[in-house]
């Protein structure tokens, strides 16, 4: 841990000067309190840094969320052991890429599933009460629901040090949550030139607690959380449906683990409460159960939370880009994918090769920066993985 300033506490052993000086700034703004914690998998995003904690009174900054709104992480403990798993594991994959929509701009063709249309109506209920239309954004937001996007979204099979198999995936509030986001991020930085408010960095542009645009970002950010959690919810019944024909029998889920790691709350912290804003960053307070992927074709972990104040009882939530995409494009190899998914059952091809493990922060050293922030209660490694383009 290392204090930079009065307002920036930082876990990253590896950290780049400008991630560093982005953060800064942020930490300038007069409603920070008490400081911005900087997660050990930080690195340069828009306006607000990836991998940073943001405490706010008075105040919230639509960037500091980021613009898929709710992203986070599902894990579902299975009954069976790795050594059950036969021959054919290309099958499942395919099974798992037919039952959710892959990549940017694919989307239901309908809603077919009772258990799809009850989180659609209770998605419609809380959008009501919330004051809005979903569909002033994304006319076809229901059609979204259990479609996972593309990036570092994914899907995944994997076992644990025991051999015990999970199914994990990663994804949020898709298309519906990014417009949401981008219409706010606006209003934002439209109130910051009305009221002749000169910033650091205009994408830190805030909005006053207070105020109609406070509380209508409010409503629609909890919307969009909601939104993103039964999105991974409605995916992973999917998974675990294919799962469960490929082996041949009933899938018991022995545990499930949701967690959100874009998002605000009012949290108490320093003896006040604030909105606290979470940028790639999960919930670590004490005892509470947490998902910290790394990167494609490397290990992820099962953790709880150690409730370090320092911190704002957060921690990180990968392992963080340290190449850009089209750097990593430039840099890797389609063979050298090849060689970091040895083993692992996926799609071969060189859309992928923007997350290659050699672009991310290796999930070993953010680990161990985050030790005094999480224990590991187990080690994931894939087994299948299955990525939008």
């Amino acid at each position: 841990m290392e204090k930079v300033n009065e307002r920036l506490i930082n876990w990253a052993s590896m950290l780049e000067e400008e991630t560093r000086k982005q953060a800064e700034k942020a930490s300038r703004l007069p409603f920070i309190f008490p400081h911005i914690a900087l997660m050990p998998d930080a690195h340069l995003g828009k306006g607000a840094t990836v991998g940073s904690v943001i405490p706010t009174l008075g105040a919230i900054v639509p960037a500091a969320v980021g613009v898929d709104i709710g992203c986070g992480m599902a894990a579902v403990r299975t009954q069976y052991h790795r050594d059950e798993l036969k021959p054919g594991l290309a099958k499942l994959r395919t099974a798992i890429e037919n039952a959710v929509p892959l990549s940017a701009g694919s989307y239901n063709v309908s809603v077919t599933e009772d258990r799809t249309r009850r989180r659609l109506d209770e998605l419609s209920a809380k959008a009501e009460k919330a004051g809005f239309d979903p569909a002033r954004y994304a006319g076809n937001w229901e059609l979204q629901l259990g479609t996972l996007g593309s990036g570092n979204h994914f899907i995944e099979v994997t076992a644990d040090e025991t051999g015990q198999v999970w199914l994990f995936l990663h994804s949020g509030s898709r298309g519906v949550g990014n417009k949401i986001a981008t219409h706010h991020i606006r209003v934002a930085q439209e109130s910051m030139k009305r009221w002749w408010i000169d910033l650091p960095d205009p994408d830190l542009a805030y909005l006053a607690e207070g105020t109609d645009e406070f509380w209508a970002y409010i409503r629609q950010l909890r919307w969009a959380q909601d939104f993103a959690l039964a999105n991974r919810d409605e995916m992973m019944d999917r998974v675990v449906d294919c799962f469960a024909e490929y082996v041949g029998g009933p899938v018991r889920e022995l545990e499930r683990v949701q967690c959100h790691h874009n998002y605000t709350e009012q949290e108490k912290h320093f003896g006040k409460k604030v909105w606290l804003s979470r940028k790639g960053a999960i919930n670590a307070e004490k005892g509470r159960p947490g998902l910290i992927p790394g990167s494609m074709g490397d290990a992820s972990y099962v953790v709880v939370g150690k409730g370090n104040p320092v911190s704002l009882n957060s921690s990180p939530h990968g392992a963080g880009r340290q190449l850009s995409r089209s750097k990593a494009r430039k840099t890797f190899t389609r063979d050298q994918l090849r060689e970091a998914m040895k083993g692992i059952e996926y799609r071969d091809t060189d859309a992928f090769l923007d997350e290659i493990p050699g672009a991310y922060k290796p999930i070993d050293v953010v680990m161990r920066d985050a030790d005094d922030l999480v224990e590991v209660r187990h080690t994931l490694r894939q087994i299948v993985n299955v990525k939008g383009d």
